[in-house]
């Protein structure tokens, strides 16, 4: 397929938070990320702070408004802590930009030129799903740190966990908009569907969703979408819509080459994952063909890691409690092994640890 939209992958994930220095010293102490760069009054930017974190290829910005009347602090105080730009990089930002006008889009910003001592970077951005954006980033004729704007902060001792990519970001969308979004995806990006879960797939005795994943084609952008389906309570979704009021990013799949040594990691600096109970591990050793998955089904126990296979390979994930005071956004880490599923096998498994966890919190 020709697509006159090609885009070459995640440039960035930009959070909207409450306080970007504390922020980044959670991501920092939590999930091994380095701050490398900082924007703010001292760097001439009278209305915000942004620090830019790195590990392997992912860049997360976390951005905090200073004044009370700032479009940033009054989007943290809608949704609190959330993800604002899910940027994607393009080879010819204004082209990209017309084009994704032209197939419907709606535009965030016109395409600008930042202009630095190691070159320049253009950036455009549209809109998506509630308050989300999409910018489109062509910083090939930039040799600084990040983007003009931003100074380079002093080398840092982090230890990592072994995080190298986002390996897809996930939207929650009111019900009866995830075709809606579909089709956005498709008719301006070129996207098409990689899979469809009903509410038969993905759905306990109480409640349910509905998810279609659209990608690039190439898998260096996959965005599965959810939707609530119809249940005898609320679901996940509805959770997630309520307190965040409006759509936008549930979470993010950040992949690694070893995800016990980065759970392992990750527990030690204080995170918590979704547990699921042992009856899981005695259903998956009967269900998988443990002939061609190579992990040892004891240690994934230990450490609470899902394991699902289809045709192509198999997976291994698991996935983080909310990491702010809303269930909003979490993590998902995933290591694969040439499955491009999203581990359709282990979807009851994770609803029902959600929904004790709703539970806990009163709203289920």
């Amino acid at each position: 397929m020709t697509d006159l939209l090609p885009i070459r992958g995640y440039h960035h994930v930009e959070f909207y938070v409450g306080n970007a220095k504390q922020a980044t010293h959670y991501y920092r102490t939590a999930f091994g990320f380095t701050p490398i760069a900082y924007a703010g009054p001292e760097t001439g930017v009278r209305d915000r702070t942004s620090y830019v974190l790195a590990q392997g290829d992912i860049r997360l910005v976390l951005t905090a408004g200073l004044a009370p009347s700032s479009p940033i602090v009054r989007h943290q105080a809608e949704h609190g802590d959330g993800v604002r730009d899910v940027a994607f990089a393009v080879p010819d930002v204004e082209e990209a930009f017309r084009i994704a006008l032209e197939r419907g889009a709606r535009p965030a910003l016109t395409p600008e030129i930042r202009e630095g001592a190691r070159g320049k970077v253009v950036v455009a951005a549209i809109k998506a799903y509630g308050d989300t954006i999409h910018s489109l980033v062509d910083a090939s004729n930039w040799t600084g740190v990040f983007m003009p704007g931003f100074r380079p902060l002093p080398d840092q001792i982090v230890t990592p966990v072994g995080l190298e990519t986002i390996d897809h970001v996930v939207a929650n969308v009111e019900r009866g908009r995830m075709d809606d979004w579909v089709a956005f995806y498709a008719d301006v990006m070129g996207f098409t569907q990689l899979v469809h879960y009903d509410d038969k797939t993905v759905s306990t005795e109480y409640s349910a969703l509905m998810s279609k994943v659209l990608w690039d084609g190439t898998g260096h952008i996959k965005l599965p979408i959810n939707e609530p389906a119809k249940g005898r309570r609320r679901s996940q979704i509805e959770e997630y819509l309520d307190a965040y009021r409006s759509p936008g990013v549930q979470h993010l799949a950040l992949s690694t080459d070893d995800i016990v040594g980065c759970v392992r990691r990750l527990g030690a600096n204080g995170l918590r994952f979704m547990r699921v109970p042992d009856t899981y591990y005695e259903d998956v050793a009967k269900r998988l063909d443990w002939e061609h998955v190579h992990a040892d089904l004891g240690t994934l126990a230990s450490h609470h890691i899902l394991v699902d296979a289809d045709g192509e390979g198999y997976l291994l994930q698991i996935f983080t409690e909310p990491v702010q005071d809303r269930p909003t956004v979490f993590f998902e880490i995933i290591e694969r092994h040439g499955s491009r599923g999203f581990g359709e096998g282990n979807f009851k498994a994770l609803f029902a640890a959600i929904e004790r966890e709703q539970a806990l919190r009163g709203n289920l």
